[in-house]
């Protein structure tokens, strides 16, 4: 590959970062008018709907995708990465479902300022952050199934907006938190191809380090943005 190749492959990945970045002013958890319709009027169980999405909320949910971007960032061994994608899921789908279930009320601003942060975290830890500032090394694994249980309850306070109907709401969130998951593998796989070739070139020794504070900084916008809005309200 030559050195131009190389230059262009970092400065697209530089970009899509920023383009990240940018789409942290929005709302977390955005859902379409059409599925809010179909969310609010739905009766009875919709399992394949719901498992449609459930997989589209994560493809297209820039706030697990970055902190899964942090998560996997310097991890080469599959092994690994399955070990730290299970626990994210495993404390997604748990408050997923039981955030709906159970009808925790939280404020969605907090949940999503906690989100922000959990990217800004992910992102410091890979710069070296803990150990170089504070002297410690914070157990990793912990930290994402502990994150993974905010990212899973941002959502069950979203969906809570729309006043599910009771009706096949188990087997319905059943499709929504399998088609989650089946979203992250997807969503997973077309950030571990982009990363795999990333790796394969002289530029990510000389970005990485500009690709987490790019990183960091679209989660402290996301945070921002949502304690503003958590103080207006």
């Amino acid at each position: 590959m030559s050195f131009n190749r190389r230059g262009h492959a970092a400065r697209s990945w530089l970009a899509g970062m920023a383009l990240c970045l940018l789409a942290a002013g929005a709302a977390a958890h955005g859902v379409s008018e059409s599925d809010q319709g179909f969310l609010q009027g739905a009766t009875g169980v919709h399992f394949l709907p719901y498992l449609y999405l459930g997989a589209k909320h994560m493809v297209t949910g820039y706030d697990h995708l970055l902190f899964l971007c942090g998560v996997i960032f310097f991890l080469y061994r599959m092994k690994d990465i399955g070990v730290y994608v299970t626990l994210f899921a495993l404390g997604h789908s748990t408050t997923l479902l039981l955030g709906v279930l159970k009808g925790w009320h939280i404020d969605a601003y907090l949940v999503d300022a906690v989100i922000g942060l959990s990217i800004v975290y992910r992102a410091f830890d890979n710069l070296g952050g803990f150990r170089t500032v504070f002297g410690i090394a914070p157990n990793r694994k912990a930290a994402v199934l502990i994150f993974g249980f905010f990212h899973g309850l941002g959502l069950a306070t979203k969906l809570q907006d729309f006043s599910l109907s009771p009706d096949g709401l188990v087997p319905n969130m059943i499709a929504f938190n399998l088609g989650v998951e089946i979203g992250q593998l997807l969503a997973l796989g077309m950030i571990l191809i982009v990363m795999r070739y990333w790796r394969t070139t002289a530029s990510f020794a000389r970005h990485a380090l500009a690709s987490n504070v790019a990183l960091m900084s679209a989660g402290f916008v996301l945070a921002g943005h949502q304690f503003t809005g958590f103080l207006s309200q």
